[in-house]
Protein backbone atom coordinates (compact mmCIF):
# COMPACT_ATOMS: atom_id res chain seq x y z
CA UNK A 1 0.00 0.00 0.00
CA UNK A 2 2.94 2.20 0.88
CA UNK A 3 4.81 1.89 -2.40
CA UNK A 4 1.02 2.60 -4.18
CA UNK A 5 1.00 5.87 -2.81
CA UNK A 6 4.59 6.53 -3.41
CA UNK A 7 3.96 5.88 -6.75
CA UNK A 8 0.50 7.74 -7.08
CA UNK A 9 2.47 10.89 -5.26
CA UNK A 10 5.08 10.91 -8.19
CA UNK A 11 2.75 10.25 -10.81
CA UNK A 12 0.92 13.18 -9.55
CA UNK A 13 4.11 15.29 -9.46
CA UNK A 14 4.87 14.14 -13.09
CA UNK A 15 1.80 15.16 -14.65
CA UNK A 16 1.74 18.19 -12.65
CA UNK A 17 4.78 19.68 -14.07
CA UNK A 18 4.00 17.58 -17.33
CA UNK A 19 1.16 19.62 -18.59
CA UNK A 20 3.80 22.86 -18.10
CA UNK A 21 4.54 24.26 -21.62
CA UNK A 22 7.10 26.79 -22.89
CA UNK A 23 4.99 28.99 -25.70
CA UNK A 24 7.55 31.17 -28.29
CA UNK A 25 6.46 34.72 -28.77
CA UNK A 26 7.96 36.60 -32.21
CA UNK A 27 7.07 38.10 -35.27
CA UNK A 28 7.53 34.31 -37.13
CA UNK A 29 5.94 32.65 -34.26
CA UNK A 30 2.46 30.97 -33.92
CA UNK A 31 1.69 33.88 -31.52
CA UNK A 32 2.77 36.96 -32.08
CA UNK A 33 1.80 38.89 -29.30
CA UNK A 34 2.30 38.94 -25.95
CA UNK A 35 -1.54 38.99 -24.99
CA UNK A 36 -1.80 36.07 -27.21
CA UNK A 37 0.17 33.85 -25.47
CA UNK A 38 -1.24 34.88 -22.44
CA UNK A 39 -4.40 33.67 -23.23
CA UNK A 40 -3.70 30.58 -24.66
CA UNK A 41 -1.88 29.68 -21.63
CA UNK A 42 -2.17 26.90 -19.09
CA UNK A 43 -1.08 27.91 -15.50
CA UNK A 44 2.61 27.55 -14.46
CA UNK A 45 3.35 27.63 -18.34
CA UNK A 46 6.72 29.85 -19.24
CA UNK A 47 6.61 32.32 -22.11
CA UNK A 48 9.32 33.22 -23.73
CA UNK A 49 9.41 36.58 -25.48
CA UNK A 50 11.95 36.79 -28.46
CA UNK A 51 13.82 39.62 -29.29
CA UNK A 52 12.15 42.69 -31.30
CA UNK A 53 9.59 45.64 -30.61
CA UNK A 54 5.60 44.86 -29.73
CA UNK A 55 3.20 47.35 -29.60
CA UNK A 56 1.07 46.01 -26.88
CA UNK A 57 -0.89 47.93 -23.62
CA UNK A 58 -3.46 46.81 -21.01
CA UNK A 59 -1.50 43.30 -20.86
CA UNK A 60 -3.55 41.47 -17.92
CA UNK A 61 -1.85 38.62 -16.05
CA UNK A 62 -4.79 36.35 -14.35
CA UNK A 63 -2.85 32.97 -14.05
CA UNK A 64 0.43 31.99 -12.79
CA UNK A 65 2.72 32.24 -15.50
CA UNK A 66 5.97 32.97 -15.94
CA UNK A 67 7.54 35.24 -18.53
CA UNK A 68 10.90 35.88 -20.01
CA UNK A 69 12.16 37.98 -22.41
CA UNK A 70 14.75 37.71 -24.65
CA UNK A 71 17.90 40.20 -24.63
CA UNK A 72 16.55 43.36 -26.84
CA UNK A 73 12.79 41.93 -26.28
CA UNK A 74 11.23 45.34 -25.84
CA UNK A 75 7.60 46.42 -25.20
CA UNK A 76 6.11 49.35 -26.35
CA UNK A 77 3.03 51.51 -24.47
CA UNK A 78 2.98 53.80 -27.62
CA UNK A 79 2.18 56.13 -24.51
CA UNK A 80 -1.86 54.80 -24.49
CA UNK A 81 -1.93 53.56 -20.52
CA UNK A 82 -0.97 50.83 -18.47
CA UNK A 83 1.28 48.17 -19.69
CA UNK A 84 1.03 45.20 -17.69
CA UNK A 85 -1.18 43.96 -14.62
CA UNK A 86 -0.72 40.95 -12.54
CA UNK A 87 -4.20 40.10 -10.30
CA UNK A 88 -2.84 36.50 -9.84
CA UNK A 89 -0.12 34.16 -7.60
CA UNK A 90 3.14 33.30 -8.84
CA UNK A 91 4.14 35.57 -11.49
CA UNK A 92 7.50 35.72 -13.10
CA UNK A 93 8.12 38.62 -14.87
CA UNK A 94 12.15 38.58 -16.14
CA UNK A 95 14.03 40.72 -18.70
CA UNK A 96 11.75 43.02 -20.56
CA UNK A 97 12.07 46.46 -21.51
CA UNK A 98 8.98 48.38 -21.11
CA UNK A 99 8.79 51.61 -22.35
CA UNK A 100 5.87 54.36 -23.18
CA UNK A 101 4.09 54.53 -20.46
CA UNK A 102 0.58 56.31 -20.52
CA UNK A 103 0.57 59.90 -18.43
CA UNK A 104 -2.70 60.94 -16.86
CA UNK A 105 -3.59 62.80 -14.29
CA UNK A 106 -6.73 60.64 -13.11
CA UNK A 107 -5.33 57.64 -13.30
CA UNK A 108 -1.69 56.01 -11.81
CA UNK A 109 -0.65 54.16 -14.93
CA UNK A 110 2.37 51.89 -14.64
CA UNK A 111 4.65 50.13 -16.46
CA UNK A 112 4.30 47.06 -14.42
CA UNK A 113 1.30 46.93 -11.77
CA UNK A 114 0.56 43.97 -9.17
CA UNK A 115 -2.35 43.57 -7.54
CA UNK A 116 -3.38 41.92 -4.34
CA UNK A 117 -0.75 39.41 -5.63
CA UNK A 118 1.53 37.15 -3.68
CA UNK A 119 4.94 35.38 -4.70
CA UNK A 120 5.97 37.21 -7.39
CA UNK A 121 8.97 38.13 -8.95
CA UNK A 122 9.85 40.64 -10.95
CA UNK A 123 13.63 41.03 -11.81
CA UNK A 124 16.24 42.52 -14.55
CA UNK A 125 13.66 44.82 -16.03
CA UNK A 126 14.67 47.95 -17.76
CA UNK A 127 11.66 50.83 -17.41
CA UNK A 128 11.84 53.88 -19.48
CA UNK A 129 9.56 56.84 -20.78
CA UNK A 130 7.53 56.17 -17.67
CA UNK A 131 4.65 57.74 -15.44
CA UNK A 132 4.82 55.18 -12.64
CA UNK A 133 7.26 52.36 -12.80
CA UNK A 134 6.55 49.30 -10.57
CA UNK A 135 3.27 49.76 -8.42
CA UNK A 136 2.53 47.41 -5.88
CA UNK A 137 -1.23 47.28 -4.45
CA UNK A 138 -2.02 44.86 -1.56
CA UNK A 139 0.95 42.54 -2.44
CA UNK A 140 3.10 40.47 -0.62
CA UNK A 141 5.69 37.84 -0.19
CA UNK A 142 7.42 38.69 -3.22
CA UNK A 143 10.54 40.23 -4.88
CA UNK A 144 11.64 43.22 -6.71
CA UNK A 145 14.83 42.54 -8.02
CA UNK A 146 17.95 44.45 -9.99
CA UNK A 147 15.52 46.25 -12.32
CA UNK A 148 16.53 49.87 -14.03
CA UNK A 149 14.10 52.58 -13.40
CA UNK A 150 14.66 55.52 -15.60
CA UNK A 151 12.52 58.46 -15.69
CA UNK A 152 12.23 61.98 -17.33
CA UNK A 153 10.13 63.80 -14.98
CA UNK A 154 9.92 67.31 -15.19
CA UNK A 155 7.68 68.49 -12.53
CA UNK A 156 6.10 66.86 -9.58
CA UNK A 157 2.40 67.26 -10.56
CA UNK A 158 3.24 65.60 -14.36
CA UNK A 159 5.17 62.64 -12.73
CA UNK A 160 5.22 59.09 -10.83
CA UNK A 161 7.07 57.13 -8.20
CA UNK A 162 10.11 54.39 -9.67
CA UNK A 163 8.84 52.01 -7.31
CA UNK A 164 5.79 52.08 -4.98
CA UNK A 165 4.47 49.89 -2.71
CA UNK A 166 0.48 50.52 -1.01
CA UNK A 167 -0.42 48.47 1.80
CA UNK A 168 2.31 45.69 0.74
CA UNK A 169 3.70 43.78 3.41
CA UNK A 170 7.08 41.64 3.34
CA UNK A 171 8.44 42.49 0.27
CA UNK A 172 11.89 42.23 -0.82
CA UNK A 173 13.02 45.69 -3.15
CA UNK A 174 17.23 44.96 -4.08
CA UNK A 175 19.67 45.49 -6.34
CA UNK A 176 17.54 48.64 -8.64
CA UNK A 177 18.60 51.48 -9.97
CA UNK A 178 16.32 54.70 -10.28
CA UNK A 179 16.31 57.75 -11.42
CA UNK A 180 14.61 60.54 -12.84
CA UNK A 181 11.07 60.21 -11.16
CA UNK A 182 9.55 61.95 -8.70
CA UNK A 183 10.50 60.10 -5.62
CA UNK A 184 12.77 56.69 -6.48
CA UNK A 185 10.89 54.45 -3.68
CA UNK A 186 8.06 55.29 -2.28
CA UNK A 187 5.80 52.90 0.59
CA UNK A 188 2.73 53.82 2.53
CA UNK A 189 1.23 51.14 4.97
CA UNK A 190 3.77 48.83 4.21
CA UNK A 191 5.06 46.57 7.60
CA UNK A 192 8.20 44.10 6.98
CA UNK A 193 9.72 45.54 4.19
CA UNK A 194 13.22 44.94 3.07
CA UNK A 195 14.55 47.76 0.71
CA UNK A 196 18.56 46.90 0.05
CA UNK A 197 21.42 47.56 -2.71
CA UNK A 198 19.44 50.11 -3.92
CA UNK A 199 20.53 53.48 -5.97
CA UNK A 200 17.97 56.21 -6.24
CA UNK A 201 19.84 59.88 -7.41
CA UNK A 202 18.55 62.76 -9.41
CA UNK A 203 14.90 61.93 -8.83
CA UNK A 204 12.94 65.40 -8.50
CA UNK A 205 11.63 64.98 -5.21
CA UNK A 206 13.07 62.12 -2.75
CA UNK A 207 15.42 59.51 -2.88
CA UNK A 208 12.86 57.23 -0.30
CA UNK A 209 9.48 58.30 1.16
CA UNK A 210 7.39 56.83 3.36
CA UNK A 211 4.66 57.08 5.75
CA UNK A 212 2.29 54.76 8.19
CA UNK A 213 5.32 51.94 7.56
CA UNK A 214 6.62 49.43 10.73
CA UNK A 215 9.22 47.01 10.77
CA UNK A 216 11.11 48.21 7.90
CA UNK A 217 14.74 47.67 7.02
CA UNK A 218 16.43 49.77 4.61
CA UNK A 219 20.58 48.65 4.20
CA UNK A 220 23.24 49.43 2.00
CA UNK A 221 21.59 52.19 -0.26
CA UNK A 222 22.51 55.26 -2.01
CA UNK A 223 20.75 58.30 -2.05
CA UNK A 224 22.52 61.11 -4.00
CA UNK A 225 21.49 64.62 -5.57
CA UNK A 226 17.90 64.22 -5.22
CA UNK A 227 15.39 67.31 -4.64
CA UNK A 228 15.17 66.54 -0.78
CA UNK A 229 16.78 63.45 0.13
CA UNK A 230 15.14 60.93 1.77
CA UNK A 231 11.87 61.44 4.00
CA UNK A 232 10.55 58.68 6.95
CA UNK A 233 7.16 59.95 8.48
CA UNK A 234 4.92 57.84 11.39
CA UNK A 235 6.53 55.26 11.60
CA UNK A 236 7.98 52.82 14.07
CA UNK A 237 10.53 49.38 14.38
CA UNK A 238 12.77 50.93 11.65
CA UNK A 239 16.18 49.87 10.74
CA UNK A 240 18.46 51.80 9.08
CA UNK A 241 21.80 50.60 8.04
CA UNK A 242 25.09 50.98 5.99
CA UNK A 243 23.28 53.26 3.97
CA UNK A 244 24.99 56.78 1.86
CA UNK A 245 23.30 60.33 1.72
CA UNK A 246 25.07 62.12 -0.34
CA UNK A 247 24.84 65.44 -2.40
CA UNK A 248 21.14 66.49 -1.20
CA UNK A 249 21.29 70.00 -1.59
CA UNK A 250 18.67 72.90 -1.95
CA UNK A 251 16.69 75.53 0.30
CA UNK A 252 14.88 72.69 2.06
CA UNK A 253 16.83 70.09 1.13
CA UNK A 254 18.34 67.13 3.75
CA UNK A 255 19.96 63.77 3.74
CA UNK A 256 17.23 62.41 6.23
CA UNK A 257 13.95 63.55 7.36
CA UNK A 258 12.79 61.42 10.80
CA UNK A 259 9.19 62.99 11.77
CA UNK A 260 7.12 61.19 13.86
CA UNK A 261 9.16 57.88 13.93
CA UNK A 262 9.44 56.11 17.22
CA UNK A 263 11.60 52.69 18.24
CA UNK A 264 14.57 52.84 15.34
CA UNK A 265 18.10 52.46 14.84
CA UNK A 266 20.11 54.77 12.43
CA UNK A 267 23.39 52.97 12.00
CA UNK A 268 26.48 53.22 10.35
CA UNK A 269 25.29 55.40 7.28
CA UNK A 270 27.13 57.81 5.74
CA UNK A 271 26.50 61.53 5.07
CA UNK A 272 28.56 63.98 3.21
CA UNK A 273 27.78 66.68 1.68
CA UNK A 274 24.14 67.82 2.44
CA UNK A 275 22.31 70.63 3.22
CA UNK A 276 21.01 69.08 6.62
CA UNK A 277 22.22 65.80 7.30
CA UNK A 278 19.36 64.65 9.47
CA UNK A 279 16.41 67.04 10.31
CA UNK A 280 14.57 65.18 13.08
CA UNK A 281 11.00 66.39 14.43
CA UNK A 282 8.84 64.58 17.02
CA UNK A 283 11.45 61.49 17.18
CA UNK A 284 11.71 59.04 19.76
CA UNK A 285 14.20 56.69 21.40
CA UNK A 286 16.56 56.04 18.26
CA UNK A 287 19.96 54.70 18.20
CA UNK A 288 21.95 57.01 16.15
CA UNK A 289 25.78 54.81 16.15
CA UNK A 290 28.23 54.61 13.84
CA UNK A 291 27.46 56.93 11.59
CA UNK A 292 29.83 59.53 9.63
CA UNK A 293 28.54 63.39 8.92
CA UNK A 294 30.98 64.55 6.50
CA UNK A 295 31.09 68.55 5.33
CA UNK A 296 27.52 69.18 5.70
CA UNK A 297 25.63 72.41 5.99
CA UNK A 298 23.90 70.98 8.90
CA UNK A 299 24.46 67.44 10.37
CA UNK A 300 21.94 67.31 13.21
CA UNK A 301 18.80 69.43 13.25
CA UNK A 302 16.68 68.61 15.84
CA UNK A 303 13.38 70.81 15.47
CA UNK A 304 11.56 69.94 19.09
CA UNK A 305 9.37 66.94 20.41
CA UNK A 306 12.57 64.61 20.49
CA UNK A 307 12.80 62.67 23.70
CA UNK A 308 15.42 59.80 24.57
CA UNK A 309 17.42 59.67 21.61
CA UNK A 310 20.97 57.90 21.90
CA UNK A 311 24.02 59.72 20.12
CA UNK A 312 26.95 57.60 20.51
CA UNK A 313 29.93 56.82 18.41
CA UNK A 314 29.39 58.62 15.53
CA UNK A 315 32.23 61.00 13.86
CA UNK A 316 31.35 64.64 12.86
CA UNK A 317 33.60 65.87 10.14
CA UNK A 318 34.10 69.70 9.18
CA UNK A 319 30.50 70.68 9.13
CA UNK A 320 29.28 73.99 9.42
CA UNK A 321 27.27 73.03 12.25
CA UNK A 322 27.09 69.68 14.29
CA UNK A 323 23.89 69.84 16.35
CA UNK A 324 21.20 72.12 15.56
CA UNK A 325 18.60 72.89 18.34
CA UNK A 326 15.93 74.95 18.86
CA UNK A 327 14.54 74.95 22.54
CA UNK A 328 16.47 75.14 24.90
CA UNK A 329 15.72 71.66 26.67
CA UNK A 330 17.21 68.84 25.69
CA UNK A 331 16.25 64.71 26.92
CA UNK A 332 18.70 63.30 24.04
CA UNK A 333 22.12 61.86 25.09
CA UNK A 334 25.56 63.18 23.25
CA UNK A 335 28.05 60.50 24.43
CA UNK A 336 31.85 59.47 23.04
CA UNK A 337 31.13 61.02 19.73
CA UNK A 338 34.16 62.89 17.90
CA UNK A 339 34.02 65.97 16.14
CA UNK A 340 36.31 67.58 14.48
CA UNK A 341 35.92 70.86 15.81
CA UNK A 342 36.82 69.34 19.63
CA UNK A 343 39.98 71.73 20.99
CA UNK A 344 40.18 69.91 24.28
CA UNK A 345 42.94 67.90 25.97
CA UNK A 346 43.36 64.36 27.14
CA UNK A 347 46.16 64.73 30.09
CA UNK A 348 45.95 61.07 31.00
CA UNK A 349 45.99 59.82 27.27
CA UNK A 350 42.80 57.50 27.30
CA UNK A 351 41.18 59.33 24.14
CA UNK A 352 38.54 60.91 25.44
CA UNK A 353 39.01 64.86 25.58
CA UNK A 354 38.81 66.14 29.46
CA UNK A 355 36.32 69.39 28.66
CA UNK A 356 32.96 68.36 27.73
CA UNK A 357 31.93 69.20 24.27
CA UNK A 358 29.16 71.68 23.45
CA UNK A 359 28.09 70.98 20.01
CA UNK A 360 25.20 73.61 19.83
CA UNK A 361 26.81 77.25 18.79
CA UNK A 362 25.01 80.07 19.51
CA UNK A 363 25.00 81.15 15.50
CA UNK A 364 22.87 78.06 14.82
CA UNK A 365 20.14 79.38 17.48
CA UNK A 366 20.39 82.80 15.31
CA UNK A 367 20.38 81.24 11.77
CA UNK A 368 17.51 79.13 12.32
CA UNK A 369 15.15 82.30 13.72
CA UNK A 370 17.33 84.82 10.98
CA UNK A 371 18.25 82.93 8.29
CA UNK A 372 19.58 85.83 6.18
CA UNK A 373 22.43 86.06 9.02
CA UNK A 374 24.65 83.01 7.54
CA UNK A 375 26.40 85.44 5.30
CA UNK A 376 28.14 86.33 8.83
CA UNK A 377 29.28 82.44 9.00
CA UNK A 378 33.23 82.71 9.03
CA UNK A 379 33.29 86.33 10.89
CA UNK A 380 35.24 87.27 14.01
CA UNK A 381 32.14 88.67 16.20
CA UNK A 382 30.40 85.52 15.19
CA UNK A 383 33.19 83.51 16.98
CA UNK A 384 33.24 85.63 19.93
CA UNK A 385 29.22 85.42 20.37
CA UNK A 386 29.75 81.40 19.98
CA UNK A 387 32.98 81.49 22.52
CA UNK A 388 31.16 83.68 25.26
CA UNK A 389 27.83 81.09 24.80
CA UNK A 390 30.29 77.89 25.27
CA UNK A 391 31.11 79.53 28.24
CA UNK A 392 28.07 80.37 29.80
CA UNK A 393 25.14 79.06 28.10
CA UNK A 394 22.12 81.25 28.07
CA UNK A 395 20.54 80.55 24.91
CA UNK A 396 21.45 76.65 23.70
CA UNK A 397 20.63 73.78 26.68
CA UNK A 398 23.00 74.00 28.88
CA UNK A 399 22.75 70.22 29.94
CA UNK A 400 23.55 69.32 25.75
CA UNK A 401 27.33 68.43 25.94
CA UNK A 402 29.39 65.19 24.92
CA UNK A 403 31.18 64.75 28.64
CA UNK A 404 32.99 61.82 26.50
CA UNK A 405 34.24 63.34 23.80
CA UNK A 406 36.41 61.12 21.57
CA UNK A 407 40.01 62.70 20.15
CA UNK A 408 40.67 60.10 17.53
CA UNK A 409 37.38 59.23 14.76
CA UNK A 410 35.27 56.27 15.73
CA UNK A 411 36.89 53.14 13.57
CA UNK A 412 33.48 51.77 11.92
CA UNK A 413 33.17 50.33 7.83
CA UNK A 414 30.87 52.41 5.90
CA UNK A 415 29.21 50.81 3.27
Amino acid sequence: MRTTGYILFFLFLFSWKGWSNTIEVCSGCNFKSIKSAIEAANPGDTIYVKKGTYKEYNIGIAKPLTIIGEENTVIDGENKGEIITIQANNVTINGLTIVNVGTSYTTDYAALRVVKSENFLLQNLKLQRLFFGIYLEKAKNGKVLNNTVMGDAVEEFSSGNGIQLWYCQNVEVKGNRIEGVRDGIYLEFSDEITISDNISSDNLRYGLHFMFSNNDIYENNVFENNGAGVAVMFSKFISMKGNTFRKNWGTASFGLLLKEINDSEIINNNFVENTVGINIEGSNRINYTNNDFRNNGWAIKVRGACYSNIFSRNNFFNNSFDISYNSKLNDNSFDRNYWSSYTGYDLNRNGIGDVPYRPVKLFSYIVNRTPETIILLRSLFIDIIDFSEKVSPVFTPDNLMDKNPLLKPVSHDIY
